[in-house]
């Protein structure tokens, strides 16, 4: 039995995954994921921050991590109102 990695993304397409992470992770809550694009997830996949699991597409511990990176980011750029 062979030991196959995940295919490596470029750059470019691992960013752009990780800046839509975020939407496509609403719409996995919301139980849309039949509008996320097959590619998309199986990109998701290959990255393991997605996986299969009894049929249901859901986040991994490391797509958990790379979500909690986001919004932290999110949260630290949005200006602080003073009320």
């Amino acid at each position: 039995m062979t030991n196959q990695a995940a295919p490596l993304l470029d750059t470019n397409r691992r960013e752009a995954l990780r800046d839509e992470l975020l939407a496509t992770v609403d719409l996995l809550k919301r139980r849309r994921a039949a509008e996320i694009d097959e590619v998309d997830i199986a990109d998701y996949v290959a990255l393991h921050w997605m996986e299969w699991h009894g049929g249901s597409l859901r986040l991994t511990t490391t797509g958990e991590n790379v979500c909690k990176h986001l919004a932290g980011m999110l949260a630290r750029s949005m200006p602080r109102s003073s009320v």
